[in-house]
């Protein structure tokens, strides 16, 4: 009995120990047939995300390789860490996109979300025009609606690239693409008939989820912040 309590531990020790799973490619097929938005340019979107994972993959596994070897940090390990940021946020930020797509665009004025836009730029009217107009600043990035719980704001913020501009301690809550590559194979240089197709296809239920998810945990922190001061 002794010997397999030995055993299953040093089993459970191995599995501890096992190195992560590789992040895998999450299949996006569903958003085929949206309106606004070819086949044809979502398969090229698909297959630049997969990318970003697999060179997130590859990134992770040769600065785990730096570890091994027991290798002081040079320049090639100081670009391996700085090119991951990119890839990694590359990959996070198309999963976001494409999880903010496939819905009817119709936010629901009773909806929290819709009272905290309203609440934080005047209406929902205005905040969506603020939204569109960084969307059409020139330049490559991301129109991101960030939801800072600190602050209890929400901001409408330029992301330049994919790991340049993101506000610490925000959460994104609605992600648009504004790559080239997310729109002009259909769209060519006419980004603002893109950008209102994607505001027909936003699916509002996964962004109020995230927003709700995150007025939740103030709440829970709210909560034991008052405790502690009862206690004290």
């Amino acid at each position: 009995m002794r010997l397999l309590f030995i055993f299953f531990s040093l089993f459970s020790c191995q599995l501890l120990a096992a190195d992560p799973a590789p992040f895998k490619v999450k299949n996006y097929a569903h958003l085929q047939g949206m309106e606004g938005f070819g086949d044809h340019l979502l398969q090229i979107h698909f297959k630049l995300y997969e990318g970003y994972v697999n060179q997130t993959n590859q990134l992770l596994s040769l600065l785990k390789d730096y570890s091994y070897e027991g290798q002081k940090p040079d320049p090639q390990y100081g670009a391996l860490k700085r090119r991951f940021n990119w890839e990694y946020d590359g990959m996070r930020l198309h999963e976001y996109y494409f999880e903010n797509l496939g819905g009817k665009g119709v936010l629901a004025p009773k909806s929290p979300l819709y009272q905290k836009m309203a609440q934080d730029f005047g209406s929902y009217e205005a905040w969506k025009k603020d939204f569109i107009a960084t969307g059409m600043m020139r330049g490559i990035g991301w129109s991101i609606l960030y939801y800072d719980q600190k602050a209890n704001r929400l901001f409408n913020v330029w992301v330049n690239e994919h790991d340049l501009g993101h506000l610490a301690g925000g959460t994104p809550l609605l992600i648009m693409d504004v790559f080239e590559h997310a729109y002009m194979p259909q769209y060519g240089l006419k980004k603002e008939d893109y950008i209102s197709a994607f505001f027909k296809n936003i699916n509002w239920e996964a962004v109020v989820k995230r927003f709700s998810s995150c007025s939740l945990f103030e709440e829970k922190v709210q909560q034991i912040e008052e405790r502690s001061d009862l206690g004290d």
